[in-house]
């Protein structure tokens, strides 16, 4: 173990010691003739009016509001997520930050945060209390007629 440890130090005393690694080593650059006339706008090609059209066309067709995740109250960022929209993503995307699955992102007015893409809690509650009342009524007929 120790002779590794040596061969170690002393590779990084011989990489420390060259002139390639020296901070002060001096940096030669070739001298620059060329003027360069591309504007700020060097990503890409102006977009035509169809483009822009067909653009504004697919931002009408999804929500332009915030979508928040109702366990965290985290806001999905479409710059985040491969520049999709929240509708776009598929039935196996998670919160980044909870990791709560598609369905608990609901769409946010204002102050006040809306229904799930599945119609919130209230199937989920209509049920459970239709349950719970079946339950007791059969359990009262099985006294009765048991």
């Amino acid at each position: 173990m120790r002779s590794f440890i040596l061969t170690i130090c002393s590779l990084l005393m011989l990489f420390a010691s060259s002139a390639a690694f020296s901070p002060i080593a001096p940096v030669t650059r070739a001298p620059s003739t060329v003027v360069s006339t591309t504007s700020l706008n060097v990503f890409g090609k102006k977009k035509s009016a169809a483009q822009k059209a067909e653009e504004e066309a697919k931002n009408a067709l999804y929500w332009q509001g915030e979508w928040v995740c109702k366990d965290c109250g985290y806001i999905y960022q479409r710059g985040e997520c491969a520049g999709m929209f929240f509708e776009e993503q598929g039935a196996g995307f998670r919160c980044p930050q909870c990791s709560g699955p598609r369905r608990r992102y609901a769409k946010k007015v204002g102050d006040v945060v809306g229904t799930t893409l599945d119609g919130g809690d209230a199937p989920i509650l209509i049920f459970s209390f239709g349950g719970v009342i079946a339950t007791i009524i059969f359990g009262i007929w099985a006294v009765d007629n048991l």
